[in-house]
């Protein structure tokens, strides 16, 4: 299982939401690119980055943060947030990214997603984000009548390089992960599954290794410091 640092980017800095909520942010460094190399530093071999404001416009905003990290980090990087046209997935992967997150667009138009995969293949990552089992879309401002799993199953014969499941109630919350969804997710399809919201302690770590999981998104914590991500890294 690969530890993914996040990295959470509005207006150029480096913060963290709780539940998705943008007038419940938290500033945790004004230079993003110092943040990403502390992480490389420190063991990490990929990093999960967000673009709050693209998300929010419905486009990619944060270019030159997302450009300044990869360019100081030299290590595989995924971002998501805003990217629903494929011009969108062309000037992100322009600025050095490893793997596009595509979300909103997935809900309202999955052959679009199809071809994308099939286009760059192992390079669109399907971000599912959940309030109550249900898909939520447009930087979690909007949930619909579609469940994780049913969305999952449909996207799972594409070349899609993996799934991100959030849980939103416990993004940001240091409630721990929501082990049992992601564990009926990761048992119901074959494409990795990255876990994502409330990864808070080592024991929660502990928890998700037992479910054939890909990967653990961690961001609060480790800018609280309730986890160590040496520590962690040791530990997977």
């Amino acid at each position: 299982m690969q530890i993914l640092p996040a990295i959470d980017l509005r207006d150029g800095k480096c913060v963290r939401l709780k539940q998705g909520d943008y007038g419940q942010e938290t500033i945790f460094g004004d230079d993003p690119a110092a943040m990403a190399r502390r992480w490389v530093d420190q063991g990490a071999e990929i990093l999960h980055l967000v673009d709050l404001d693209g998300a929010k416009a419905g486009h990619p905003v944060n270019g030159e943060s997302v450009r300044r990290i990869v360019e100081a980090c030299k290590v595989p990087c995924q971002l998501g947030g805003g990217i629903r046209v494929e011009d969108d997935v062309k000037t992100v992967l322009g600025w050095g990214v490893s793997r596009v997150i595509i979300g909103t667009r997935a809900l309202q138009d999955p052959v679009w997603v199809r071809e994308m995969a099939f286009k760059y293949p192992q390079k669109i990552v399907l971000g599912l984000d959940a309030r109550d089992g249900l898909v939520a879309t447009h930087g979690w401002l909007t949930v619909s009548t579609v469940t994780v799993l049913e969305m999952a199953q449909q996207f799972s014969k594409w070349p899609l390089a993996a799934i991100v499941f959030t849980d939103i109630a416990r993004d940001g919350m240091m409630a721990g992960p929501n082990v049992e969804a992601l564990a009926e997710l990761a048992a119901a399809v074959p494409l990795p599954v990255i876990a994502s919201g409330g990864v808070t302690t080592m024991d929660d770590v502990r928890r998700l290794l037992g479910h054939n999981l890909a990967g653990c998104i961690i961001g609060r914590a480790l800018y609280e410091g309730t986890l160590n991500l040496t520590e962690v890294l040791k530990l997977v």
